[in-house]
């Protein structure tokens, strides 16, 4: 049996203390922190894969807190109905040997391939560099790190895709002189050279960063993407990802605040987001909560479908990864007041919204 099937099966049944139930909607059948006895105080930006073997891994980032130069990458795998210890595998430093933090770690297995973990490191989100490294055992060993060519970043938070012929297309952006732009990455060679595509355009004026790519049967692709604008942006692509057009906001608020999403096996797209705007004593942000799953079947129309979180916490509720595992259930991880992780499973076949 693979490991998502034991997975899967311990989180509907119960696993102890670790895991909960949310008895009021039926869609969530697991609940669990990742991690949680961290011995570091923050925890942030989380990403999940489920590799070729079927084995669930989740990566952050954590130390003393964001910027801080103790701040390294964690790895956690899911084993025996519940999350194993971390595992620290990258740390942080410029090239006189000077610690630097890390930033934004992104998992991402290709078809046959080794499993990629991509992350970031530099003083800031403006000055820093991609790193990547590889395993081929699923995560309990990994290469030495290699950084990126110059200019590239890899996939700033959200996973990459596989496109035709093998191709890897990365979701990337900037936050350079005050402007915050999309641009897309790409590999055919599995991370050994990237070329990448043009700044998109910003459209009626949207600052944006940290896309995720959708999938579309006819094969156009779709990036939709935080603003400071209070509004979620879109992007779509009609060659396979090299070339884009300008951004235009979707029918979902976002409060300055990271996203996922994914194509699901149905042909759904599934967002995760923070279903709130801007506070009016804060212009360009607003609270990172409720945080919700919304769902599209054209990725113009979106309807919320399931809040995962609603209670106003400090820091609320950021930076979802999301995933779909071979057996149709949905994996969601996110920040829970910047401290700790938690983790969520779904099945979107109980998800009691009918779409037009």
């Amino acid at each position: 049996m693979k490991q998502w099937v034991l997975a899967a099966v311990m989180l509907c049944a119960g696993c102890g203390t670790t895991t909960e139930h949310n008895a009021q909607n039926a869609a969530v059948v697991g609940r669990s922190w990742i991690n949680p006895d961290a011995g570091y105080p923050q925890s942030h930006a989380s990403t999940l894969v489920q590799t070729d073997s079927g084995a669930l891994l989740a990566a952050w980032f954590g130390g003393t807190h964001e910027r801080h130069q103790d701040v390294a990458i964690y790895v956690a795998r899911w084993a025996d109905g519940t999350w194993q210890p971390a595992l620290k595998v990258a740390t942080g430093s410029d090239s006189a040997g000077n610690p630097m933090p890390t930033w934004n770690p992104v998992l991402f297995q290709s078809p046959g391939q080794p499993l990629t973990l991509f992350y970031k490191v530099g003083p800031n989100p403006r000055e820093w560099w991609g790193m990547m490294m590889q395993s081929a055992d699923d995560g309990a060993t990994w290469s030495h790190p290699a950084r990126l060519p110059d200019g590239m970043i890899g996939p700033v938070k959200n996973k990459p895709i596989t496109t035709g012929m093998g191709a890897w297309l990365a979701p990337s952006s900037t936050e350079d002189n005050g402007q915050w732009r999309l641009h897309f990455e790409q590999s055919k060679d599995q991370g050994q050279n990237w070329t990448k595509t043009a700044e998109v355009d910003p459209g009626p004026g949207l600052d944006a960063i940290q896309p995720s790519i959708l999938t579309y049967p006819d094969g156009r692709l779709q990036a939709l993407a935080r603003t400071k604008q209070g509004v979620m942006a879109s992007t779509w692509s009609y060659d396979r990802g090299r070339n884009w057009t300008p951004l235009a906001a979707i029918d979902l608020p976002n409060p300055n605040s990271g996203t996922d999403a994914v194509t699901l096996a149905s042909g759904l797209q599934l967002l995760v987001y923070n279903h709130s705007a801007h506070a009016p004593n804060t212009p360009g942000k607003g609270p990172r909560y409720p945080l919700n799953i919304a769902l599209s079947r054209d990725g113009e129309h979106w309807y919320p479908a399931l809040p995962l979180e609603a209670e106003p916490i400090k820091e609320g509720y950021g930076y979802p990864a999301v995933i779909q595992t071979d057996n149709g259930l949905v994996h969601i991880s996110y920040t829970v007041g910047r401290k700790r992780i938690r983790h969520v499973v779904v099945d979107p076949s109980r998800l009691a919204i009918q779409l037009p």
